[in-house]
């Protein structure tokens, strides 16, 4: 599973590549804080049941430490989606670039 940085996702968003952007953590965290576009799954066989195998996908979560994002991409490739991208920065790296965010506890 290849890495990308913020620098490169925020270029996907910028060009409305398509890609699914899918945030590791739980329903409690997405509401309070993700990337806007994300997608949140409730559990594994909902993930596998609205991701197609062909699609480009980046997982993510919290940040550098956090290891659900990258459990969730290897799960991904285990399943036979040969297109998973990583951002390992997660959260923490793309808020710490200024770049927009959404959820509850976003300001406007």
């Amino acid at each position: 599973m290849r890495s990308i940085d913020h620098q490169e996702l925020k270029q996907k968003v910028d060009h409305h590549e398509a890609f699914r952007l899918v945030m590791a953590l739980s329903e409690w965290q997405y509401q309070t804080k993700h990337i806007p576009g994300s997608l949140y799954f409730a559990t594994i066989q909902d993930a596998l049941t609205e991701l197609h195998k062909e699609d480009e996908i980046v997982v993510y979560c919290s940040d550098r430490t956090c290891v659900a994002s990258a459990a969730f991409g290897k799960l991904l490739e285990y399943q036979g989606y040969v297109h998973v991208l990583h951002f390992a920065g997660g959260l923490a790296e793309w808020e710490q670039a200024g770049y927009p965010l959404e959820g509850q506890d976003v300001r406007a």
